[in-house]
Order: structure tokens, then C-alpha cells, then sequence
């Protein structure tokens, strides 16, 4: 591969740059030996060639060539177009993470860039990256803030200035000085169109809302906004001022004297009682997509006109985290390809994403067990390719499980009448409550039979394995026409894979905005801590492992191990809803120890020490 990178022809060069920068994604440092090749390459004239050896050099560069880098890619960013500057930016990203020392130089070279001309894609993508280095790099946040705070004096994108002073609105409080943001943040209320007018509204309200000494200064500043000609931003402001001075007649702030002892001098924050704060800084538990997906659950289930009381967020059904976002969790950031055109595809039709309860809710004496907390995806009982294809979901509810089994017939010259699958519920746990049968399936249809589990609610839940077999009638039918042949049917038995119900099926995975401040807020009353022993020689594979036996959300990124870790202990933050609405947090570190497995330490904590001590035995 080094001998094709002087290949005279541009073909070959670029096939042998994209499997080495292929390649550095995992070993940057066999790459390394290639790099005074990458750097002669980043003059090429074919500019997929020379952003390949850009992005590879960022990977396998030492921390004493940062500065050499970035003074070559200065002047080679200047002339490539907008989508080889994007990949590029995102390798500086992944080299600010790997050195967090650097973190002034590349963050200024970014900053850079944001003040030059570029399309609306380019200068996101420094924003994204910006942003993301804050969240995994915090000491980059002080700097971070200023020059994204220059960046909006001239911002021409009106999503790019509101992003960023939600950002200083959420962050700039919490700075050391955070009163020199104010100033950038006015300026948007004067000089910049409605919906950016709104943003730095809000914005100072937070920064009045958690420090209380800069109130009666910003209280001066939004009183002005009371007369804009925008109702989103009057009304912001006017709420906002409004909470403000019921919290200044509450709690008037005093000043420390000139004098005082820095030590003595309290610190500037809310007091805890403060209403505006809640109001201003407290955000939603869940996202308004979920809020939407989590009304809409509530009003299928049936009698829900009837349930007494108020409708509070705590009493609304929990929704988990979709496939989609549960991918992008993990996922992180994408990667960008070089090379293969995009082609525009058309956006697709969102679909109304459909109940999984709803089949339970259909049928009377289902429906009336109660409202299902959660539901499992579908685990295969037989083979694909067998007779009779049988797939189970599981649905869980306060005191039962009902078992949802999914068949399919594939014979063509039966018919199957009176389906039920019989399970054996020889479980301390469990008992059969029950089944409701299906009462034909035609050859290439698929209909639904149930059977019903009561869970001892005393009783600590355990993995419990069940015997599953198909029970119908077997009626032989003409091909041609699905008519009976007339010979009557027969009673039949078909055996399928045994069937598994975890403690993990009674946790819903539910994110929360902020995880470390979760975890303070729970407490250690209820933590259970636990080491545990893995039989697993690679630590991606491990907290693969962990994620799947406790069946929790990922927070912060942290499913996935860095990719330039060393072998350094993995932190994992997981968070997640027990049945019965109780909220479950879990740290876990995940470390390589030596050549004998990995070692798992757990911290658990709930609000039931008995929950706590559940999960934690979900790995043992």
C-alpha cells in the first residue's frame, strides 16, 4: 500500500489512501509508519486523495505534529469544496478528543474557519463539533463559548444562532465569569430577526434565572423586549419577567461586602425553593415527540377516561427510546466517505409508528389485566424456514406477562384451527393465569394466539425458562381451492425452542437529559454496589454484554469504547424505568485485566433498594 501511494495514476493512489485511512480507523499507529508518504500527498491535485491523507494524518499524527498539521491544512481548506472541509472537521474533532492538551489550538483553528466563507453544512458541522467537544472534552468550554459567541455577531443562519444561544443559555450560567455573555446575547435581541430575537430572550432569562446577582441588570434588559413587535418574544419576555419578580420579592439578593473573605461569600445560585428557576431552567422529562407517542398510548388503553385524578406527566404510560434513536446512541457520529457521489433520495413518508399493545388491547379479557408497561421485541421460536414459523412477544404488565405468539402456516394443504401453545410454567414466579386460542390459520397466514402469566408480585424476579409447544387441529384442505377435503382433522403437537423471561423484560430503556446530575439527585440510600468477573476477552464485547443483560439506555455516548482508549477502564452511565414506574440509574466500568477476562464493577441505584439489588443480579 505505501509503494501504490506514489502510483502515477490517481485510480491507485486513491484505492491504496482509502484502505490505509480504513485501516488507521483501528491501528493509527502501523498507519504511522506511512506518514511522511500521506504528507506529500496533500498536494495532490486529486483533492479525494489529498483530503484521504488529511484525515488519515489527523488519525496517526503524534501530539507534537498537531501544530505542524494545521498549519499545512490552513491553506489547503481554502480551496476544496464544502463536503471534503466537513470530513476533515470531524478528524479534528476525533484528534482533539485523543489530545485534550491541544484543545486551545484546534479549538482556535475551528473558530478559524467559522468566520470564513462556507456553506450552511460546513458551518454546522464546526458548530457540531465544537458543541460535542464541550460535552467530552469540558475544559474546552470557557474558550468554546467565546468563539461561538463571536461566530453569531455575524451569523448569517438563523438555526445556527439559535442553537448557539440555547447553548449559552444552558452552559454560559455555569461558567466562572458568566456576565461577560451577556453582552453577546443582547445583541441579538436588537440587531437579529424574530426567532433569534426569541432565542437570546430566553437565553438571558436562564442566565437571570440560575445566578442570581445578574438579575436586576438583565430585568433592565428584557423589560425592553416587553414591547417588541414579535408576540413569541414578548410573551417570553413577559412570563420571563414575570417569574423573575415574584423570585426578586421572595428571594432578594444581597451583596457580599467588598471586604468579605472569598470563603465566606456565598455561592451565586438559586435558592431551592426559587420558582422561577424551576420554570426557567427545569426542562421536560421526555422530548415532545415522546410526550406525543406517550398521550397517544395512554388514550388506546382502555377505560383511560376513567382513571382518577389529574393526567401528570408521572402518570403517563413510559415510552422507550425508539430503534432509531437507540441506533444513533450508539452510532455517535457519522462517518463521511470520500469518493462515492451522494445521490439525493427522496424523503420518505413518516409513518404513524403503531401501539405494540394494541393487539392486547383488542381483545376484552386482555385489556382488562391493565395497562402494559412495555413491550419486547420478537424472539424467534422456530426456524425461519420450518412448517409452522412461531414468534413470541412479550408484554408486560404490573402483575402478568401476557405472551403474544405470532404463527405463521406454511403448508399449503392444511389448515390449522383451535392454535394455542401450551408452556410450562413450573416457575416460583410465575403461574398460567390462561390462553385464548386462534381459531384458524389458512396456508401463508399469520394470526396470534396468547397465553397469560400471573407474576408473583412478592416473589424477587429471576430468569425463568419456559417449555413451549404448539397445540391445534390439523384439517387437510384442496390446494386449489382451501375447501376441506372432508376427511376431518386431527389433533397435533409441534415442539419449539424454550422461551426466556429476564429481569430485563421488566425495564423500559428510558434516557435522561442529564445523567450525572440523575445520579446525585437519586442518592446513594438504595445504591447496591457489585464486582463481577466477565468471561469476555475484548471490552467492546463486554459492554455489548452489560447494556444487553441489564436492558438499559446508554446516556452520555457511552456505549461505545473509544476507539484510541489504550485499554483504559470503560466508563458506562445507564438509565431506565422498572416496572411499576420506578427509575433505575446504573455506572458501570468495564476493565481489561490483563489476559484472564474482564472485571466489572456496578454501582446501582433506584428509588426500592429491592429494584437495586434486582438489576445488579441481572449479570450474575
Amino acid at each position: 500500500l505505501q509503494m501504490f501511494l506514489s502510483s502515477p495514476k490517481p485510480s491507485v493512489r486513491f484505492a491504496s489512501m482509502r484502505t490505509l485511512a480504513s485501516v488507521a480507523q483501528r491501528h493509527p499507529r502501523v498507519v504511522a509508519k506511512c506518514n511522511e508518504d500521506l504528507e506529500a500527498l496533500i498536494a495532490d491535485g486529486n483533492r479525494s486523495v489529498a483530503t484521504l491523507a488529511i484525515t488519515t494524518l489527523l488519525k496517526t499524527g503524534s501530539e507534537n505534529s498537531v501544530d505542524r498539521l494545521l498549519k499545512q491544512i490552513s491553506s489547503f481548506l481554502a480551496d476544496i469544496a464544502d463536503e471534503y472541509k466537513i470530513t476533515v472537521v470531524r478528524s479534528l474533532q476525533q484528534l482533539c478528543i485523543s489530545y485534550p492538551s491541544k484543545h486551545r489550538v484546534i479549538i482556535g483553528f475551528l473558530s478559524n474557519f467559522l468566520r470564513e466563507e462556507g456553506g450552511f453544512d460546513f458551518k454546522r458541522s464546526i458548530v457540531d463539533g465544537i458543541v460535542s467537544l464541550m460535552r467530552q472534552v469540558p475544559e474546552t468550554t470557557e474558550s468554546s463559548l467565546l468563539h461561538l459567541c463571536e461566530f453569531i455577531e455575524d451569523c448569517e443562519f438563523t438555526m445556527l444562532s439559535t442553537r448557539i444561544l440555547n447553548l449559552l443559555g444552558e452552559l454560559g450560567p455555569t461558567t466562572v465569569a458568566p456576565a461577560r455573555y451577556i453582552r453577546f446575547i443582547y445583541n441579538r435581541v436588537i440587531l437579529e430577526n424574530a426567532a433569534v430575537r426569541a432565542a437570546a430572550v430566553s437565553a438571558l432569562a436562564k442566565f437571570a434565572a440560575r445566578c442570581p446577582s445578574l438579575r436586576s441588570s438583565v430585568m433592565t434588559l428584557m423589560r425592553r423586549s416587553l414591547l417588541d413587535e414579535d408576540d413569541e418574544t414578548r410573551d417570553r419576555a413577559a412570563i420571563a419577567v414575570k417569574m423573575l419578580e415574584e423570585s426578586m420579592e421572595q428571594f432578594p439578593y444581597v451583596a457580599p461586602a467588598e471586604d468579605a473573605d472569598p470563603e465566606d461569600i456565598p455561592a451565586d445560585e438559586p435558592n431551592p425553593e426559587d420558582p422561577s428557576a424551576f420554570l426557567l431552567l427545569e426542562g421536560l422529562p421526555m422530548s415532545f415527540d415522546k410526550l406525543e407517542r406517550s398521550l397517544k398510548s395512554l388514550t388506546r388503553a382502555p377505560g383511560w377516561e376513567n382513571i382518577p385524578g389529574d393526567i401528570t406527566l408521572s402518570t403517563l404510560p413510559i415510552v422507550e427510546d425508539t430503534a432509531e434513536e437507540l441506533e444513533a446512541e450508539a452510532k455517535g457520529p457519522e462517518e463521511t466517505h470520500i469518493g462515492i457521489s451522494d445521490v439525493p433520495l427522496p424523503t420518505p413518508v413518516e409513518e404513524e409508528k403503531v401501539d405494540p399493545a394494541a393487539a392486547v388491547y383488542a381483545i376484552p379479557e386482555l385489556a382488562s389485566l391493565g395497562r402494559v408497561f412495555r413491550t419486547s421485541r420478537p424472539v424467534e421460536l422456530t426456524e425461519p424456514e420450518a412448517e409452522y414459523v412461531v414468534r413470541c412477544i412479550k408484554h408486560i404488565m404490573e402483575d402478568h406477562v401476557v405472551l403474544q405468539f405470532v404463527v405463521q402456516n406454511t403448508i399449503e394443504d392444511q389448515r390449522l384451527d383451535n392454535v394455542t401453545v401450551q408452556i410450562d410454567a413450573d416457575s416460583e414466579i410465575f403461574e398460567s393465569a390462561g390462553e385464548i386460542a386462534a381459531e384458524s390459520i389458512k396456508y401463508g397466514a399469520t394470526e396470534n394466539c396468547f397465553s397469560v402469566l400471573q407474576r408473583d408480585a412478592g416473589a424477587a424476579l429471576a430468569p425463568s425458562t419456559f417449555t413451549c409447544q404448539l397445540h391445534f387441529e390439523v384439517v387437510n384442505v384442496d390446494p386449489s381451492t382451501g375447501e376441506e377435503d372432508g376427511g376431518g382433522g386431527f389433533e397435533e403437537e409441534y415442539p419449539l425452542e424454550d422461551l426466556e423471561i429476564s429481569t430485563s423484560d421488566f425495564m423500559a430503556k428510558v434516557s435522561v437529559p442529564d445523567f450525572r446530575r440523575a445520579w446525585e439527585s437519586m442518592g446513594n440510600a438504595n445504591e447496591v454496589l457489585e464486582k463481577f468477573a466477565l468471561q469476555f476477552k475484548k471490552q467492546e464485547e463486554a459492554v455489548a454484554a452489560v447494556v444487553d443483560f441489564l436492558g438499559m439506555q446508554p446516556c452520555d455516548g457511552t456505549a461505545t469504547v473509544k476507539p484510541n482508549a489504550g485499554g483504559k477502564p470503560h466508563m458506562l452511565h445507564l438509565s431506565g424505568v422498572f416496572v411499576g414506574g420506578r427509575s433505575v440509574l446504573a455506572r458501570a466500568q468495564v476493565a481489561v485485566q490483563g489476559e484472564g477476562g474482564v472485571v466489572l464493577k456496578i454501582a446501582v441505584r433506584s428509588e426500592d433498594e429491592g429494584v437495586s439489588r434486582m438489576v445488579a443480579d441481572c449479570i450474575s
